[in-house]
């Protein structure tokens, strides 16, 4: 199974509609989003193409293959726009034999246990991190990364997770 994840869109149709030429690339089974897809938040600048009705327009298009969790620049207002859920602060699942718990990265997380992968957005940096066992990767930014990194998102396949800059190139690759 290929999973396709993805983070900090903040209302970009430029480089929304990168991600979704980047999903028909990767052609995933799963697709994640983890927060704040339209709004840049008063924090950011404005992101290039900040356009959140064309952002909502293109991923409303792909709503049936979307599993979202809310980030801390998601609102109600924004829920109204989209034709699939956002408003969940985090979403547990098990993809490939794994215990994933997916969230945006702006609140704590629950308690976890060795084995378990975290996935979360909300630094604008790509990372991995382990630690007490626990397994922690950052997607990085679609629209606004930081810290000298790329407007990216990243797959999962086979336990292996690769990080991509929005045209494809693998960045880094980290397996489980």
């Amino acid at each position: 199974m290929k999973s396709f994840i993805a983070s900090d869109i903040h209302g970009s149709g430029t480089y929304c509609r990168q991600l979704l030429d980047a999903v028909d690339r990767e052609n995933p089974d799963k697709i994640l989003l983890l927060g704040d897809l339209l709004y840049h938040g008063p924090r950011n600048p404005l992101p290039a193409g900040y356009a959140p009705k064309a952002v909502a327009e293109m991923l409303n298009g792909m709503k049936e293959r979307l599993l979202c969790v809310r980030g801390n620049c998601d609102s109600e207002v924004d829920q109204m726009m989209l034709e699939f859920p956002i408003l969940s602060d985090s979403a547990l699942v098990c993809w490939e034999g794994m215990t994933i718990y997916a969230a945006h990265g702006h609140h704590d997380f629950p308690p976890l246990q060795a084995g378990d992968v975290v996935l979360s957005g909300h630094t604008h940096i790509p990372d991995c991190k382990e630690e007490e066992g626990v397994r922690y990767f950052n997607p990085g930014s679609v629209s606004i990364p930081k810290e000298d990194s790329w407007h990216g998102y990243m797959v999962l396949e086979n336990g292996v997770f690769t990080w991509k800059n929005l045209s494809g190139e693998i960045q880094r690759v980290e397996n489980l």
